[in-house]
């Protein structure tokens, strides 16, 4: 099994075009072009409590996000569907990305080896990756816990009033 890849502060953040659950690609080097820095924040499931709260801790805080110039993106390898319902039911205000595949998982290195009483297995390690306008991670975390994440990110860049 590989070792998952951890990145750091000041990397160059693994480019992507992705899309979300209506069809619409994102890309990060577009993004870039435009001025915007990324948020980009993978979660285990849909409409599971924690990854619920956490959604919600976003969705709460977009005005304030998106005032600094920042997009939020969430990413989980669940179905559209999964998503649309999800979005719907919570009233979420930024889009989830659709990862079934993997491949933004593995090249972010949150699809990692994981424990749960003495279990091992693999699955998404709850993890946030800020990316500036340079296409460089400003600021990344890999297991954060969900609730109190958004408040601490929101001190973390800054934004806290």
């Amino acid at each position: 099994m590989n070792e998952a890849t951890t990145h750091e502060v000041s990397q160059s953040a693994p480019l992507f075009n992705c899309e979300d659950s209506n069809g619409i690609t994102h890309d990060l080097e577009a993004y870039s072009n435009a001025g915007k820095s990324v948020i980009l924040y993978f979660y285990p499931r849909d409409s599971t409590p924690g990854c619920t709260t956490q959604a919600c801790d976003f969705r709460d805080n977009m005005a304030r996000l998106t005032s600094e110039g920042y997009v939020v993106l969430g990413v989980s390898k669940d179905s559209e569907g999964s998503h649309e319902k999800f979005i719907t039911k919570k009233e979420l205000n930024f889009p989830l990305l659709m990862d079934r595949e993997g491949e933004l998982h593995e090249a972010y290195g949150t699809w990692r080896l994981k424990k749960n009483y003495g279990r091992e297995y693999m699955g998404c390690a709850r993890s946030t990756f800020v990316i500036g306008p340079d296409g460089m991670f400003s600021w990344l975390r890999y297991n954060v816990k969900a609730k109190g994440h958004v408040n601490m990110l929101l001190r973390e860049l800054g934004l806290n009033e």
